[in-house]
């Protein structure tokens, strides 16, 4: 049974995050924002004032002093925030803290014009010279790689200015999804007929009564369809700000803007897609399995969510949730499951759902501080996955944290769902190894088919339908709603099979996607996945060289490229083999449950 809160003081001090880490009162945090601004008037004086290796190396060592402090002071705004939404206090300090963030960026915008002005003979003089810039020496000649993309000084100024203005689509989008929308009604179990809320369609997606579901699905989709003019005009101009910054900046595409960070090449995106395409028949298979379990004649988009097996949910307490991820954890070794109740002992959670509290969950690592973790616990199973999996990228960012430097602490996004997704695979494989309820263990093994099918499918085919947009983008090809919704009608329906009786509603599902304006964002989840799935394999097999490496990995932040990190856990995304093989067990799970 959920235990529920009327309001956030009637919880327990133990599940609660700590914020004294962080600060131990306000005052402290306004010293710190004085500071930070002293520090930025400070960084502006080298502006046209680094001649040598010592001034280069002083504007360094203050720029990352300055973020050490910006971090933990957004941090803390952000996070108080996050407590209760409706408390204008903390959103007045979180204003501020944005507010800062655009004098930082000021006060640092003209160093990458200036060293990328520099010949790589003088930055190495500078560097030999210098035995402080050691620490700084491979980020520095790592932005040697932009060189052909960073504009002048006076350019990069421009851009800087604009940066609110070309921001504008997200942001318009972002206020029309999460402000100004209105759902549909669906009617309550007395017949009354209430407003729509994601926590509901969340919920009566899943349910059992299909008329429900139909009903959801149509409240649901009706304000995207009826602001789909709008949303379609925020997408065209995100999509062609995006193209348009790429031909400024001299980038072959927008995708190769985009994969150049991670110093990714295209094929691998390309692969991805290509080779999921090539073993798409598992996933249409399990979409036949659905419509003949459902027992439909006709199987629609608001059959796709439903649970295939009922009535094996459990309830769980967070108490027993913890001890059960701790078990299942074990064959990450002493150290990683140390770390864990690290976690809970010190507070790093703030477990429960109280009135005002942002949903969902999230890990934010802070440097030198630790991970602070936000929950919405329902001490249920699916609350369990949510704990293991952000408990993957709060040890990730422990980890990191302790054994790199500030400036390679922070790992990149492209490897942050493999340590949360290991942790789901060995959680998965746990339970079914210890569960003797038939039902049970159906019930998990569609749990993860479904998980893998969001997590890998669904990302995927919304990564080709980024391609394709921004292909269009570049090509001069219109971009409105006609041809946002066939590019997506077509990609909907390679990906999930000819079992589906398409309603209206479904082409119009790029309209509710908000990680379109983060472009090229959502592959990440795809290759994580599929990395995860090769190394919790090898670790279920007891491979000690595995457990070596992966452990290794979480330590490593971004001290080399995300790709070669990962070739040290043996997986090698250049190749299409971590996708097939993921694709092969996703097969044998499709499999499996279709004998049950």
């Amino acid at each position: 049974m959920t235990t529920t809160y009327k309001s956030r003081t009637e919880v327990p001090e133990q599940e609660k995050w700590n914020l004294s880490d962080l600060y131990s009162d306000v005052s402290k945090w306004e010293e710190d924002y004085k500071l930070i601004e002293k520090m930025g008037e400070d960084l502006k004086k080298f502006d046209g004032n680094i001649h040598d290796g010592h001034s280069l190396c002083e504007y360094l060592t203050l720029s990352e002093k300055l973020s050490f402090h910006f971090n933990k002071l957004f941090a803390y705004a952000m996070l108080k925030v996050d407590e209760d939404t409706r408390v204008t206090e903390s959103q007045a300090y979180l204003d501020r803290a944005k507010q800062l963030s655009v004098k930082v960026s000021s006060a640092n915008s003209f160093f990458m014009p200036f060293l990328l002005s520099l010949e790589a003979t003088t930055l190495k003089k500078y560097i030999d010279e210098e035995a402080g810039l050691q620490y700084f020496a491979k980020e520095l000649y790592e932005s040697f790689r932009y060189k052909t993309h960073v504009l002048t000084k006076d350019e990069e100024a421009i851009l800087s200015q604009l940066g609110e203005a070309l921001s504008a689509p997200s942001n318009t989008y972002g206020m029309i999804n999460n402000a100004d929308i209105k759902f549909g009604t669906v009617t309550k179990e007395n017949g009354e007929k209430v407003e729509l809320t994601r926590g509901m369609y969340a919920k009566l997606i899943e349910d059992e009564d299909r008329e429900k579901r139909r009903e959801a699905y149509k409240a649901y989709y009706e304000p995207y369809v009826h602001l789909k003019n709008s949303i379609a005009s925020t997408l065209s101009a995100a999509i062609k700000n995006n193209v348009t910054l790429s031909k400024l900046r001299h980038y072959p595409s927008a995708l190769e803007k985009a994969l150049f960070g991670d110093n990714v090449p295209k094929e691998v995106y390309e692969n991805l897609i290509e080779t999921t395409k090539k073993n798409i028949g598992a996933m249409h298979k399990y979409t036949s399995i659905r419509k003949e379990k459902l027992g439909l004649e006709e199987l629609r988009q608001y059959d796709l969510s439903v649970p295939l097996v009922s009535g094996a949910k459990k309830d769980m307490s967070f108490e027993e949730a913890y001890e059960t991820m701790c078990k299942a954890l074990a064959p990450l070794g002493e150290e990683y499951i140390n770390t864990l109740q690290d976690f809970k002992r010190n507070r790093y959670f703030d477990v429960r759902e109280t009135p005002g509290k942002r949903s969902g969950a999230y890990n934010l690592g802070v440097y030198g501080v630790h991970p602070f973790i936000l929950l919405n616990h329902q001490d249920d199973l699916d609350s369990l996955f949510t704990l293991v999996h952000e408990c993957g990228h709060g040890v990730h960012s422990k980890l990191s944290s302790e054994h790199q430097p500030q400036i390679t602490a922070r790992y990149s996004i492209f490897v942050a769902e493999v340590a949360s997704t290991v942790n789901e695979v060995l959680l998965i494989n746990y339970l079914l190894n210890n569960e003797k309820n038939e039902e049970v263990r159906k019930f998990l093994i569609n749990h993860f088919i479904d998980k893998f099918k969001g997590t890998f499918f669904t990302q995927v085919m919304f990564a080709e339908f980024e391609k394709k947009t921004h292909e269009m983008a570049e090509k001069g090809m219109p971009l409105n709603v006609e041809s946002f919704s066939q590019t997506y009608e077509a990609l909907f329906r390679e990906y999930n099979g000819d079992d589906i009786v398409f309603d209206d509603e479904v082409k119009y599902g790029w309209a509710r996607i908000p990680h379109f304006y983060r472009p090229f964002y959502v592959y990440k989840y795809a290759t994580g996945f599929a990395s995860a799935i090769h190394i919790a394999t090898k670790l279920l097999e007891g491979d000690q060289a595995t457990l070596d490496s992966y452990l290794e990995f979480l330590k490593s932040g971004s001290s080399d490229y995300p790709l070669e990190l990962l070739k040290k856990t043996g997986v090698d995304l250049t190749t299409p083999y971590p996708i097939e093989n993921s694709l092969k067990r996703f097969y044998e799970l499709v499999e499996e449950f279709s004998k049950l």
